[in-house]
């Protein structure tokens, strides 16, 4: 290992007011605790291209528990990989203790020191399921996928850290791997997926050695975990760069191992387009916004290729059979459950889980996509009276077919509509009274209602006779 690349503050862009100030924070505070901490991975080279991170991730060669004394606002998290997460309302900081590649079959390295102070049932426990090395900075790049992920910023002098030649790679625009590409992708096939995406949305060049182990490698992406593949997919949906990345990674057959309808639909026409729409939508935001949920994202890559879930339940005595989703869910009929503890098991086999592929979707993002989509024949009725609007607006599903709506509707009229017609009914009018609800005087009065008392406990108990 060479000695690393040190870019003084002078000779490189990145600036502390560019840096989550929370993420400043936990940097300050290791450091004057004594604890290496560099700004780590994406955030830096993000920084180094103009574009705005989506996390600031940190390394330290503090260990979990040190970095827990530091921080009352912080969670250890995971148990093969143990990491703090330092939390600042609803946002978390990921620190990272420094760790380095450990060969397959070599014994899991030194334990871990900042673990004397837990109690021995409780070291015990993670002593069971931990593989944590901790190493140095350098062996922490090292153990990095690619060279332009495995960059530090240095919060002491504010000088950048390039142990690998990720700052060359970033002048190139070429995604270049750690070490042997064929054993990396190995190690973890979605490497490969990571490699495409990362070359389309930064409009990066594959290094040739790492395009040509895609090609050997790829059947290997079918052993992920179609758990993690399936967020890899809507990771790559919220990116803002979907059109482009999906046909980069049909380009290279990533998309036949584990999802081969959209391998064989890559290119057509309607896909493309709904992909379009969806990037066009998400650009408009810094980031992505909530509005962009599960079940947007999963109708957007099946309802254009004809691939919707169908609702197979089993028909209940007097439901009038299975329910039919090209009807509005207002039209379908109902069924009272009794309480939870009473429930009886349901006849018949459990309903089955709709995939993509070999990728399980969720059960709820099935049934929101099949409301939402239920729903958007109501939206675009401009006729329907106010009445029926407010009702509308309070459906589960509304927010989810509304953004559907303004993503794939092609109605920007409709949406302006609702979006107005939302302003109104949450505005109070004149005299504090909101502008969709009737005044008392044009409500009809019925018999006021006897409050009733609190009942005592324990109290004088009366009977027949008592005075």
């Amino acid at each position: 290992m060479s000695g690393p690349v040190i870019v003084p503050r002078a000779d490189h862009p990145i600036s502390r007011r560019q840096i989550d100030p929370d993420a400043l924070k936990v940097l300050t505070r290791l450091h004057e605790a004594g604890y290496t901490a560099y700004l780590v991975g994406g955030s830096v080279r993000d920084l180094l291209l103009g574009r705005k991170p989506k996390d600031f991730d940190i390394g330290t060669s503090a260990h979990p528990y040190q970095i827990k004394k530091q921080f009352r606002n912080c969670w250890i998290i995971g148990r093969r990989f143990r990491l703090a997460h330092v939390k600042f309302g609803d946002k978390a900081i990921e620190v990272a203790t420094f760790r380095k590649l450990i060969p397959a079959g070599d014994p899991e390295g030194t334990p871990d020191e900042s673990m004397g102070d837990l109690s021995p049932e409780t070291a015990r426990d993670l002593l069971i399921h931990r593989d944590n090395t901790f190493g140095t900075p350098e062996e922490d790049a090292f153990r990095r996928d690619f060279t332009i992920n495995a960059l530090f910023y240095d919060i002491a002098d504010r000088s950048i850290i390039d142990y690998v030649g990720g700052l060359d790679d970033i002048k190139a625009r070429v995604i270049r791997s750690i070490g042997d590409p064929n054993e990396r992708f190995q190690e973890d096939p979605v490497r490969m997926l990571r490699a495409v995406v990362m070359a389309s949305r930064l409009d990066f060049t594959l290094d040739p050695p790492v395009a040509k182990a895609i090609a050997t490698h790829r059947h290997r992406l079918a052993q992920a975990a179609p758990a993690r593949m399936i967020e890899e997919y809507y990771k790559i949906l919220r990116s803002g760069a979907a059109e482009k990345t999906f046909a980069a990674l049909a380009e290279h057959r990533l998309l036949e191992p584990v999802t081969p309808e959209l391998q064989e639909h890559a290119h057509d026409e309607g896909f493309l387009d709904a992909l379009d729409a969806l990037d066009s939508y998400r650009q408009r935001f810094d980031s992505a916004p909530a509005t962009l949920s599960n079940p947007i994202l999963l109708g957007t890559m099946v309802v254009p290729l004809g691939l919707m879930p169908t609702r197979e339940r089993p028909a209940y005595p007097g439901a009038g059979g299975a329910h039919d989703d090209d009807h509005d869910e207002a039209d379908m009929p109902t069924v009272e459950q009794p309480p939870a503890r009473r429930r009886r098991r349901r006849e018949g086999p459990p309903e089955p889980v709709f995939k993509i592929g070999q990728l399980p979707v969720a059960r709820r993002d099935t049934d929101r996509l099949r409301q939402l989509l239920a729903v958007q024949r109501r939206l675009q009725d401009m006729e329907a009276s106010p009445r029926a609007k407010r009702a509308l607006l309070h459906r589960g599903p509304f927010e989810d077919a509304l953004t559907w709506l303004e993503v794939h509707g092609r109605a920007p009229e409709i949406v302006e509509h609702w979006r107005g017609f939302i302003e109104a009914s949450s505005l109070p009018a004149e005299g504090g009274v909101r502008a969709d609800r009737p005044t008392d005087g044009d409500m009809p009065r019925g018999p006021r209602r006897r409050r009733g008392g609190r009942r005592r406990r324990g109290g004088r108990k009366f009977g027949p006779g008592t005075p």
